[in-house]
């Protein structure tokens, strides 16, 4: 089955997150980007709703750090995984943000965290989601 342009374009805006994470410092760095969009060999559509994707989740970061943080019981932000971490900003931002349900936005950083994340970062991304998506009414 070939993956959902979406779904690419979720796994490109969860690198390019990771990568500025890792750098030190969650704001666009168009270079890495654009060795990101090369590596993968992402079409324009799909780099450049990537690249909003993360702009957004960077710019709100904070915010998006919150609601984790309050869902994410007895685990402070910065022991998470730089994946984990950054998967659950984007899926919270696709939470407040984007019209596509709640239920689709916790399978696709699922599958992400089968991707690229540790054994057990399904199962936990999947429970944060589940408690974001609920203290802001949308399961």
């Amino acid at each position: 089955m070939p993956i959902r342009a979406e779904t690419r374009c979720r796994a490109r805006a969860l690198q390019l997150l990771y990568t500025w994470d890792v750098m030190g410092a969650l704001r666009p760095e168009p270079v890495a980007f654009g060795r990101i969009m090369q590596l993968v060999d992402a079409g324009p559509r799909v780099g450049e709703r990537a690249m909003a994707l993360a702009e957004r989740a960077a710019a709100r970061c904070a915010e998006l750090d919150g609601h984790i943080t309050r869902a994410a019981e007895r685990w402070r932000l910065e022991r998470l995984g730089a994946v984990d971490r950054n998967l659950l900003r984007l899926a919270v931002l696709e939470l407040l943000e984007e019209p596509t349900p709640p239920k689709v936005v916790i399978d696709e950083a699922v599958r992400l965290a089968h991707w690229f994340g540790g054994h057990r970062s399904p199962g936990f991304v999947n429970g944060v989601l589940d408690r974001v998506a609920r203290d802001l009414g949308r399961l």
